[in-house]
């Protein structure tokens, strides 16, 4: 399915939908063993120039590995890393056409700013001239100007962030590495950092490729996301795709928050699933152009309905028609977020549900709340039925 099916996005680019568009960065069936550990299991990939990918998943899942290779500071045990049409494998990290911002910032304590931000191109030996004017662009790029001066001890963790960035990309790399570049930020920090990233990106027109576990930061910034589970690629699609159209539970469960219902295939035909639900009591009838994540389903089969809290209805009254997508249960417990309230809910057919309501109004007292018997539904298009 392509990105453009699932309503706006940030902006009219998907080469990857373009059978004619040659990839920047072309890998194919890497794998990475360290002894008897395999961190990246035989995974292939193409990332288009000016693309905003990210690498996403958990801790040991072996995205920060990949990047390592892409950089050059690791070698693929088997398979080719290909960037702009030349095979990398025996092309040192100096050399290749990339940069990479570590987590760290890596900033030389003692240099300032500008000095920073000149290293690198002090080591390519280009003209005084030239890296004074390179310097001045990263500078004005970064709103950085007015602390040219200044030694990195004397900036906040924000104005880090940038100096690193700059020093990055004043070298005018094919692609830029970021490996957790805004994890040491506070929350509202990297929420603004984060839009900047992804404006300067579009500004420069390079291809930047991000390894991050956050998945908002992944959601907010990336044209596509690729999870990554033991060593292997579970999705790649853009963010509306992979947060309404899942193919595995796993996707589902780990972007954004879910309910997964359980049960049996009692009807499957084009566009129309109906599972028999003991979680919920009821039967769940889903209506999408692609109800089974792509996946084949058959009569009496096991599978998992998939259905976003934002997407469920939560009502002290019972619905005109009960009969379907509709349970019911008893409120144990209310998280309020500020901007939502979320509700979880005991179903009366042993399992729960979590509904969210958006906090649209300045009301101290819930008309649900605690203990109250409620209702939950949700409409036929609401949600996806996976298999696995």
């Amino acid at each position: 399915m392509s990105a453009k099916t699932l309503g706006p996005v940030r902006r009219k680019f998907a080469p990857w939908d373009d059978t004619s568009a040659v990839p920047l960065i072309s890998i194919k069936n890497v794998s990475k063993q360290f002894g008897s550990f395999t961190a990246v299991d035989n995974v292939s990939l193409d990332i288009y120039e000016r693309e905003f990918f990210a690498l996403l998943g958990p801790s040991g899942c072996g995205k920060t590995t990949l990047m390592r290779m892409l950089a050059g500071f690791e070698t693929p045990t088997s398979g080719s890393i290909m960037i702009g049409g030349e095979d990398l494998a025996n092309t040192p990290p100096h050399k290749r056409p990339v940069n990479m911002m570590f987590q760290s910032y890596a900033l030389f304590p003692h240099m300032t700013v500008e000095k920073n931000i000149a290293f690198g191109l002090e080591m390519d030996k280009l003209p005084k001239g030239e890296i004074a004017s390179r310097v001045e662009e990263m500078l004005k790029l970064v709103k950085l100007e007015s602390f040219a001066k200044r030694k990195p001890h004397q900036l906040s963790g924000g104005q880090r962030q940038r100096v690193a960035l700059a020093r990055s990309i004043a070298k005018r790399p094919k692609v830029l590495l970021l490996d957790e570049p805004l994890g040491a930020l506070d929350k509202k920090l990297r929420e603004e950092t984060q839009f900047e990233l992804l404006d300067l990106q579009m500004a420069l027109g390079m291809t930047f490729v991000i390894v991050t576990h956050d998945q908002d930061e992944a959601m907010t910034m990336a044209d596509r996301i690729a999870v990554m589970n033991h060593g292997k690629f579970v999705q790649i699609s853009p963010p509306a795709e992979l947060y309404e159209q899942p193919t595995s539970k796993y996707v589902a469960d780990f972007i954004g928050d879910i309910n997964l219902l359980e049960g049996r295939v009692e009807k499957s035909e084009r566009g129309r699933t109906i599972l028999d639900s003991e979680m919920t009591g009821t039967r769940i009838e889903t209506v999408t152009d692609s109800s089974t994540g792509g996946s084949a389903i058959g009569m009496g089969d096991k599978a998992w309905y998939a259905v976003r809290p934002e997407k469920v209805s939560i009502s002290l009254l019972p619905p005109n028609d009960p009969g379907v997508n509709t349970a019911i249960g008893t409120v144990w417990d209310i998280g309020y977020v500020g901007d939502i309230s979320v509700y979880h809910v005991r179903l009366e057919g042993g399992g729960t549900m979590r509904a969210s309501i958006a906090n649209t109004r300045r009301v101290v007292e819930r008309p649900i709340t605690w203990e109250d018997k409620v209702f939950l539904t949700w409409a036929p298009d609401s949600g996806i039925v996976l298999t696995r």
